[in-house]
């Protein structure tokens, strides 16, 4: 399945807080779960958002995987589907 995910770093937070982020982000990226792929990784211009376009198993396995960064990041899930213009595919 593929899930959007749309991360927003959350307000106050301090310089060891960023850290603990960085750590996460970088554990996770250096042993992604078997099963899930990044299919696309994406930055709002003004740095406020980050996108990820994800492919899991299931909603269980995302909500697995973001649990960790929920102190810090705000983060939205949405089940997406590809489609060719306006047919699903």
């Amino acid at each position: 399945m593929l899930f959007l995910l749309t991360n927003r770093t959350r307000a106050g937070l301090g310089a060891a807080q960023f850290g603990e982020l960085a750590a996460l982000a970088k554990a996770f990226y250096a042993a992604i779960p078997p099963g899930v792929e990044i299919r696309g990784e994406f930055a709002a211009l003004d740095q406020t958002h980050n996108y990820t376009l994800l492919e899991a198993p299931d909603l269980e396995t995302v909500q697995r995987i973001q649990a960790p960064f929920a102190p810090y990041t705000e983060t939205t899930i949405v089940a997406v589907q590809e489609i060719s213009g306006w047919t699903a595919s």
